[in-house]
């Protein structure tokens, strides 16, 4: 009576030589014992059957350079192995990725809340300007127009709306200034 080893001996020299059937008769014999095997490393039922599977690919490509025909047992659970632990790292590869994306949804969503928060300081500190200044800075960066186009709208020189847009800026510093102050020392309006 041959052994267990003694008859894959026999079905991997068989393939090598060219009957197709050996391969079926080792697939009988080892997938239960691949998908355990997958099974124990990823604890994933459906993936351990994709490892055996793709471990079979690998072993029918490879088994023609297996010399030492005696080692199928030890060279194919190896392959498996080696096969379950890349499905580990791809799994682990993806939830990070999926994590990486979830925190950049967060980071964007709070960089947004961030803009709206700093939209609406400027708001705010725009209306303390004067009506003049107001005027320049919204046709200047709300509407985009250039200096010389809100000179000709407000009928003033371009000096005159380039001093106003200045004067606007600075302005603007020192409220904004004054506000970060009055908010990190306690004092709100």
């Amino acid at each position: 009576m041959k052994t267990k080893k003694s008859k894959d001996i026999d079905l991997v020299k068989a393939f090598q030589s060219g009957d197709k059937f050996a391969l079926t008769k080792l697939i009988e014999r080892w997938h239960v014992t691949f998908c355990k095997k997958a099974y124990w490393i990823v604890k994933d039922a459906e993936l351990s059957k994709d490892i055996a599977q793709d471990s079979w690919q690998v072993i029918m490509t490879k088994i023609s350079e297996l010399n030492d025909v005696s080692s199928f047992g030890s060279w194919s659970l190896r392959i498996v192995y080696n096969k379950s632990l890349d499905a580990l790292k791809n799994k682990a590869r993806e939830r990070k990725q999926k994590e990486d994306l979830f925190y950049e949804q967060v980071k964007a969503i709070d960089d947004q809340n961030d803009d709206k928060l700093l939209k609406a300081k400027l708001l705010k500190a725009i209306k303390e300007l004067s009506v003049q200044q107001q005027v320049v800075v919204k046709l200047f960066y709300t509407e985009s127009y250039s200096l010389n186009e809100i000179s000709e709208i407000l009928n003033i020189s371009v000096g005159t709306a380039k001093s106003r847009l200045f004067h606007a800026r600075e302005k603007l510093k020192l409220i904004i200034k004054k506000k970060n102050y009055e908010n990190e020392h306690g004092r709100y309006r």
